[in-house]
């Protein structure tokens, strides 16, 4: 994980703390003294909109350049598989690639495992 990653994490949880005590401390009832439901409901509303920002809209966007990149490859790119496998794209269909590793071997691979696209 990077400094920034742990960063995040770390002023998420320092704001998610802040909001459970002040939210409860702030906000109480004439009748019982009870913590209203609107202060749990603005935190819930909160922490998922945190837990959107932070998890779910990065790992779409991801997805978007990894489909991008998908649909980019071409006869004759240099790739790199999510096994690790190094070699140049010789044929592609709707669903699989050929490529060529250094040995000279051909293998058939899926297009969803192409994790990289080396420069030339």
């Amino acid at each position: 994980m990077g400094k920034l990653k742990i960063l995040n994490w770390g002023l998420l949880g320092g704001l998610l703390t802040g909001v459970a005590f002040t939210g409860g401390c702030a906000t109480t009832t004439e009748e019982g003294g009870s913590t209203s439901i609107w202060t749990m409901l603005i935190f819930v509303v909160v922490l998922f909109g945190l837990m959107y920002f932070v998890m779910i809209r990065p790992q779409m966007k991801r997805q978007k350049e990894h489909q991008r990149l998908i649909e980019e490859l071409k006869r004759g790119d240099r790739v790199i598989t999510a096994g690790g496998i190094f070699g140049v794209i010789e044929s592609i269909s709707e669903d699989s690639i050929v490529i060529k590793v250094e040995s000279g071997a051909t293998m058939r691979v899926a297009k969803g495992s192409v994790t990289l696209k080396q420069e030339k």
